[in-house]
């Protein structure tokens, strides 16, 4: 286990913060995805302007995203360890 430089409280929030984060940006990437329009809300929502301007910031979901992953497996994994 990685020694830990903060109170473990604080681990622990940014944990569930990056967690809640993982989950808005992974609907967000989900409802705009140009590949998977089956979805009889995004074909229905297709017809609005503001949610065609939506589409445009589907490729910088990704960059919020990715960085919040990795940021919340460190922070887990220096909390509960490495199993193996």
């Amino acid at each position: 286990m990685i020694p830990l430089i903060f109170p473990a409280i604080v681990y622990l929030r940014i944990v569930f913060i990056t967690a809640m984060i993982n989950l808005a940006t992974i609907l967000l990437i989900l409802i705009s995805c140009r590949c998977i329009n089956i979805w009889p809300l995004t074909s229905f929502l297709t017809k609005y302007p503001w949610f065609k301007r939506f589409f445009k910031w589907h490729c910088y979901v990704w960059y919020v995203l990715l960085p919040s992953v990795l940021i919340h497996a460190v922070f887990a994994l220096s909390i509960v360890g490495f199993p193996f």
